[in-house]
């Protein structure tokens, strides 16, 4: 902000975050409650199919996983990630698409994943694949969901660390990877699996990865205690307490401030 600042030479304020009012709530985990719409796409799975399996699981066991709604994996990663899991015996819902190089809408098929995986994980209720479009929002802010792993997307990351849920990064383009070394290595509240779709994945490193992030104790913990500090953070700069404003807020009361000043001054001369 100090470089931008300097650079333009013009004020700068921060105003965020963009996310809906429930996100921000300060007990937003402690119910299962719809907040978003597909938004024109379409669901692969029914919201309260989703929270009802994620009912069924104890508070902090899932794994959520999604590379937003523009990026995908290469088939012999998905494959990896796919055996990495089932062996981790971790519980998860994965947002599913056709790997990169296939037509990303059109349909999934079980040749991408190891013979018989979404079967087993749904005999077993170890995992929920919601091929197409999955509930992002009310998935995080379950109560059940422990650990998310993304591509890094700015808009991704925000939505985890305002529900105090920690990351395991896999950037895949643009300035992904920069998000990633900054939740991993500045804020302290992910590790990176991978980067890119010309990384080769095993999956003992992804069982590990998980194991690593999950784990009640040791580096897991401390990952979640940083993510729930900054959750306070998030919340704090948009919270509003007997006249007291967050920064967010501040930030826009200055913001409005500075624009009607301006006006003044151009309108006097």
């Amino acid at each position: 902000l100090d470089v931008l600042r300097k650079y333009i030479k013009l004020p700068v304020w921060c105003i965020g975050p963009l996310l809906p009012p429930q996100m921000l709530e300060q007990d937003s985990s402690s119910e299962s409650k719809i907040i978003s719409q597909p938004s024109g796409r379409e669901p692969g799975l029914p919201t309260e199919k989703c929270l009802e399996w994620l009912d069924s699981h104890p508070e902090s066991s899932v794994l959520y996983i999604s590379f937003g709604s523009q990026n995908t994996i290469s088939p012999p990663q998905m494959m990896a990630l796919a055996m990495g899991l089932e062996h981790s015996g971790k519980p998860f819902i994965w947002a599913i698409r056709p790997p990169f190089g296939f037509d990303p809408k059109g349909e999934f098929r079980a040749e991408w994943l190891p013979e018989g995986f979404e079967e087993r994980m749904a005999q077993t209720n170890q995992g929920l694949l919601v091929h197409k479009w999955a509930p992002q929002l009310e998935i995080l802010r379950h109560k059940s969901t422990a650990a998310f792993l993304s591509h890094c997307g700015w808009n991704s990351i925000m939505e985890s660390l305002s529900q105090g849920v920690p990351m395991i990064g896999w950037p895949l383009a643009a300035e992904q990877g920069y998000n990633s070394k900054l939740i991993m290595e500045e804020m302290g509240v992910g590790v990176e699996l991978t980067r890119g779709l010309q990384s080769t994945v095993e999956k003992e490193h992804v069982e590990r990865v998980i194991n690593t992030v999950m784990e009640k104790g040791g580096k897991g913990e401390e990952m979640k205690r940083k993510a729930v500090e900054i959750r306070g953070l998030i919340r704090a700069a948009v919270r509003e307490d007997e006249g007291h404003k967050g920064s967010s807020l501040q930030a826009i009361d200055d913001f409005i401030s500075a624009v009607l000043s301006k006006r003044k001054v151009l309108t006097a001369s």
